[in-house]
């Protein structure tokens, strides 16, 4: 005994609406964020490798949305994003005497104001160095984003200074 199925009639152009709706999903216009990965020594990409397992979900009351590429070096939250990189060089501002810093929880910053309003916090006196990008439009929370950040970072990368 033979069982037949009918097969209903594809509309020709489904298939190709189904792919464009595929390819608008994997677009890069969705505003998402990218940072360049740092490349540090292994025992600093280790620290960092640490660091990224405990960031908290969120900072400032923004999900994280880590940017492109993708790499444990790397983190963000919200849109336009906050950016941490872990493992960054030391910046040369750091030997300046008259470089401003703060600290916020225990965890030291040099703290650079950019050209277009934002603002780039780089931690001291740990064992790697975590550079955290704030853009102009989010910098009138203040510090939030780092008291957010600092109890993981204080966790995962040790008091010292980097090698």
């Amino acid at each position: 005994m033979k069982s037949f199925r009918r097969r209903r009639p594809v509309p020709a152009g489904l298939p190709v609406l189904v792919l464009l709706i595929a390819a608008a999903g994997c677009s890069s216009a969705d505003d998402s964020a990218s940072a360049a990965v740092p490349s540090p020594e292994a025992k600093v990409a280790a620290l960092c490798r640490s660091l990224d397992k405990v960031l908290p979900a969120k900072v400032d009351g923004l999900s994280r949305r880590d940017p492109e590429p993708a790499s444990a070096l790397t983190a963000g939250w919200g849109n336009p994003a906050i950016i941490l990189r872990c493992g960054v060089p030391r910046p040369a501002e750091m030997s300046d005497p008259e470089a401003d810093g703060v600290e916020v929880n225990g965890v030291g910053w040099l703290l650079q104001k950019q050209n277009d309003g934002s603002f780039r916090f780089t931690s001291t006196l740990r064992k790697a160095y975590v550079e955290v990008s704030i853009p102009a439009k989010r910098t009138g929370d203040g510090m939030a984003p780092l008291v957010d950040l600092a109890p993981a970072i204080k966790k995962a990368v040790p008091a010292g200074v980097a090698d």
